[in-house]
Formats: C-alpha cells, structure tokens, sequence
C-alpha cells in the first residue's frame, strides 16, 4: 500500500522496454540514414527481442526494478550508466556466440549505447518520477511503540516517495480506552484516512473494536496492520514486537509438496553445476593455497541443521588455521589472501554441493551456523532457534539484503545477527518459488559485484 512498490517495478520495467525498443529504431534510422526498412526492423526484431529479455533481466539483478529504485537516490544515473554499458558488452558477445542472425551489428550497437543510455536515463531520471508522483499525501494514523515503529515513522515521514505521513501516533502502553474518543477526533481533524494499529499487543486489543468500527462498519479509515506495514518497507520482520503468536501464526503451517519437489530439483542441478565448478577450480585453489604457505585444502566444520541436528559441511580453506567460527577480532586466526578472494567470489562454499545433494542443505534457505557459535546466539537473541524451522542454505534473503560494516561479508556483533534474523524470518514466512529465483539471481549479482565492481 505505500508506493505501489508492485506497480511501480511494472511501470520501470514496460518504459525500460519502450525505451529499448525506441533506441533500436532510432540506430536503424541513423545508421541506414533514413526511416528503417520493414526488412531491416524484420531483421533486428528476433534477436534485439532475446536481448531486451536478457537486458531486463540483469536490470532485475542490478536492484533497478526493487522499491527503493523508484525513490529518487543519488547513485542510480552511475549504476544506469554501468549497467548499460554491461549490456552492450553482453549483446557484442552474444552477436560473436551466435553469429547466425544474419546481421553485422557492430556500428548499430555502438549508436545504440549512446541512444539507449540516452533514452533510459531520461525515462528513469526525469519521466518516471514525474509520471509516479502523488497529488496528495495520504494522512496516517498509528498505535505502537518500540525501536521499529520510530524506525518506520522517520523513513516514511521523511520520504514523500511512499506518499503517506504519520500525523497521529499513540504509545499503546499508554493509550486508555477512554481516550479513544479524542484520538477520533485528531484522525478526523489531521485528515487521517489509515489507521495502523500493532494488533498484537495486548493494550492494542482493548481498542480493537473500536478500530473495526471506524474502518469497518463508519468506513472512514483504511485499516493497515503494522507488522504488514514494516516489512513491505524494509522487507524484513520488526523482532522486537514478535511474540509467540506471531511464530504459531505465520512459520508453523506446512508449504505445499510442489514447491519443495521444485525447490529439491533446483537444489539438484544447482548442487552438480557446483560440483563441476569445484572439480575445474580445485587444482588452482590447491596451488594458490601452497604458494602462500602450509594447511589444508579443505576444512570441515560442524554445523546446525533443519530443527537443529547437526551436519559436517566442507569448504575450501580461507583462514591461516582453520575457520573456528569466531566472530572478527576474537582471536589471532586471520584470513589468508586466497581466503579473501575466495570470500570475496564464495568460491570457498562450492564443496558444500556435496551437501546439497545429500540433502542436508539448500541453495536456498537461512545461512546456518558453525555448532559453538549457533549456540552461543541461541543463547543471546530470543526465538533464534525458529530460524532452522526450514531447511538451512548457501545464500538466503538477509546475504542479499543486509549491509554490514566495511570489510565483511558476514554479522560479526549480535546487533547484526539479529538484524540477518529479521530478514530470515521474512524469508521462512513469505517463501515460495518465485522468491527463491529472485534470491538467486541477486545472489550472482552480488558475486559479480564484489569481484567486477559491477
């Protein structure tokens, strides 16, 4: 509800597809110096068709077609500009891979890149914004307290790309019934037309039905659920207003059969390509690895697996001794120069295919824990636990989304840890196959990224 994030995706993609499309005839007209053949445009349209979905679908990876690509930020013109320009070089090798075409199409991509970046650029930058923009800000109302809540109220309030301001707030700690009657009265007064209320807290409930009465039966307001409401802008669970209903509610129901016999063959052929690319990239590995000094070439490590049992996962080496598990600076174990790129690329999780295919782990899935440190943040972070509900797996929704500190790649203080836990409980509530996918592609994104800069 609060930017059309959907429709907003929807509406990036079919202009990037207008804005294709034109550049393509505006390079025929120029590079044919005139109006375009119908045999030229006949000629063009099949393959310029397979590379406007290929185009498409590395803006997808890029994050051009995420919710936060519609806000107005600063670094979209230079990732535009690269991943554009990724494009063309993508489209130069695609014509030399599969010359059969029948055309020769170097000049016209050349012209093209000027045309299109030219065209996106003013689509994304300039028409979108203006096409997307509200006429009026929706009025909000909210009931509910805590770290999140404020969280959410200063990134809407201070982003009239949502196009809704919180201009009533209630602590429902405390909020008596009998105010309700004033707190009407501002809604009415402040133009309020949503109300949203955290349901589950217990001082919320005493005003429930007199919440369903203004949204339901006088329809004067919408009514929003917070807990909806904050992840649809952050894409991850507040954890301090989880309580145990909430897990019964939205983790303990089954998924359905099709899903995890799709899931399990994605995992099959996910887990043999790995382990092909294991074979290939093990003799270079075992090289580098003995050129910079002595140890093993492979580690074994004790980890926790779907309803906490216990599995043996392999990994190429990346620490002068042997990954113990520690969080950074805990011990005087450091990360050798091939583990670093080895980390940087993920190359060093590629032996887990063996897992994979034995069915221990997913491609998919919460990131799972080293036994002794899983057990210390069991420890520490309540409901932690609830996270090997699923099947654990190489790369999940927190590694796609969460930043950590500069130099790592992984949570190395428990503030991080539970922020990664926020975005695995959004991940075991909401997943389906369609999220799996899109895990996936932005997962090699991110690979690319850390080794192309791309």
């Amino acid at each position: 509800m609060l930017s059309g994030a959907r429709h907003a995706s929807i509406g990036l993609f079919l202009g990037d597809l207008v804005a294709f499309s034109l550049s393509l005839w505006l390079s025929l007209f120029v590079r044919s110096g005139g109006i375009p053949t119908e045999k030229m445009i006949t000629d063009h349209a099949l393959p310029f068709a397979l590379l406007f979905c290929i185009w498409t679908l590395i803006f997808y990876m890029a994050g051009l077609y995420d919710k936060y690509a519609t806000l107005f930020k600063k670094d979209i013109p230079d990732l535009l500009f690269r991943t554009q320009l990724f494009n063309i070089v993508l489209a130069a090798l695609f014509f030399f891979v599969v010359p059969f075409f029948g055309i020769a199409p170097k000049t016209t991509l050349a012209i093209y890149l000027i045309f299109s970046l030219a065209l996106i650029y003013l689509w994304r930058l300039v028409l979108y914004p203006l096409f997307s923009r509200r006429a009026e800000t929706v009025g909000a109302a909210l009931i509910g307290s805590g770290a999140e809540v404020d969280e959410l109220v200063n990134e809407v309030n201070r982003n009239p790309r949502y196009g809704v301001e919180f201009r009533v707030i209630r602590d429902p700690e405390t909020f008596a019934l009998a105010e309700f009657g004033r707190f009407a009265e501002d809604v009415a007064n402040k133009n309020v037309s949503v109300l949203v209320v955290d349901t589950e807290s217990d001082k919320t409930r005493e005003a429930l039905p007199l919440v369903y009465h203004l949204s339901f039966v006088s329809r004067r307001n919408q009514f929003a659920d917070l807990y909806e409401m904050y992840e649809d802008v952050f894409d991850r669970v507040p954890l301090s207003l989880l309580r145990y209903d909430w897990f019964l509610k939205n983790i303990s129901y089954p998924v359905s059969g099709l899903y995890e016999l799709a899931r399990r063959a994605l995992d099959i052929v996910g887990g043999v390509l790995m382990g092909i690319i294991t074979l290939i990239i093990t003799p270079f590995i075992w090289i580098a690895l003995s050129l910079e000094g002595p140890g093993k070439l492979f580690i074994t490590q004790k980890r926790i697996g779907r309803y906490g049992s216990r599995m043996l996962i392999y990994k190429f080496r990346t620490m002068r001794f042997s990954d113990s598990g520690a969080w950074k600076g805990e011990g005087e174990n450091t990360v050798t120069k091939v583990g670093a790129f080895l980390r940087r690329t993920s190359l060093d999780e590629f032996p887990q295919f063996i897992n994979i295919l034995a069915g221990e782990l997913s491609l998919i899935g919460p990131r799972n824990d080293i036994e002794a440190l899983g057990e210390r943040l069991a420890e520490a972070i309540p409901y932690y636990d609830v996270r090997y509900a699923v099947k654990p797996g190489i790369t999940g929704w927190a590694q796609i989304n969460q930043q950590y500190e500069q130099g790592n790649i992984s949570p190395q203080s428990i503030e991080e840890t539970k922020m990664r836990l926020a975005y695995d409980f959004y991940y075991i509530k909401n997943r389906s196959l369609t999220l799996d996918v899109m895990i996936a592609l932005k997962t090699i994104k991110r690979m690319l990224f850390r080794v192309t800069s791309w």
